[in-house]
């Protein structure tokens, strides 16, 4: 059970991280004033929105807690949430960006590259705080029976990855064509 929620975890990092690969792509492309298509930056935030914000990060919130009850911890400095807090701001900010462009509306290019570049900075730091010092802590701490508790109390935000799972989920067909193109 343990292997299975942590994998999972590892296993979405690895799909963010090629999301993360493919906005870095359209920043570049963009800053150099190359056309690129809004639409497919658009779906990877919101992928980025309707997975990672409402499924990922809330089973991470769910097995902190659990950890920090487990360990009588407190909750002085919770980086964590505070991170998810950002990357969903920043996401929501984003997404408001790309609507407007989309929708024919003209905004700084400047102000949007720095948006971008921003946005997948703070994704992999984040990735990278989690891989190596939280999701440690807990391989380390949280025990087999713990983690059949942790599986039960995840249920409710357990969803399929609408982008990486074999599912026949259309919404985001655009982007899944792309990726495969891509690789």
């Amino acid at each position: 059970m343990e292997t299975t929620m942590l994998a999972r975890l590892n296993h979405d990092h690895k799909h963010i991280a090629i999301l993360l690969k493919i906005l870095k792509v359209k920043q570049s492309r963009l800053a150099q004033g190359e056309a690129v298509n809004f639409n497919l930056i658009r779906d990877i935030v919101e992928y980025m929105q309707s997975y990672a914000e409402h499924s990922h990060h809330p089973l991470e919130d769910i097995i902190y807690s659990y950890y920090l009850k487990k360990t009588a911890q407190s909750e002085t400095d919770d980086k964590l949430a505070t991170q998810h807090q950002t990357l969903v701001d920043a996401s929501a900010s984003l997404m408001a960006s790309l609507n407007l462009i989309l929708s024919d509306v003209v905004i700084s290019k400047d102000q949007l590259v720095l948006d971008l570049k921003s946005y997948v900075t703070q994704q992999e730091e984040h990735m990278r705080y989690e891989e190596t010092e939280v999701f440690p802590l807990w391989a380390e701490v949280i025990g087999q029976t713990d983690w059949q508790e942790i599986q039960a109390l995840c249920t409710l935000k357990l969803i399929d990855d609408p982008l990486f799972s074999d599912n026949d989920n259309v919404v985001f067909e655009e982007l899944r064509d792309y990726i495969t193109k891509d690789e």
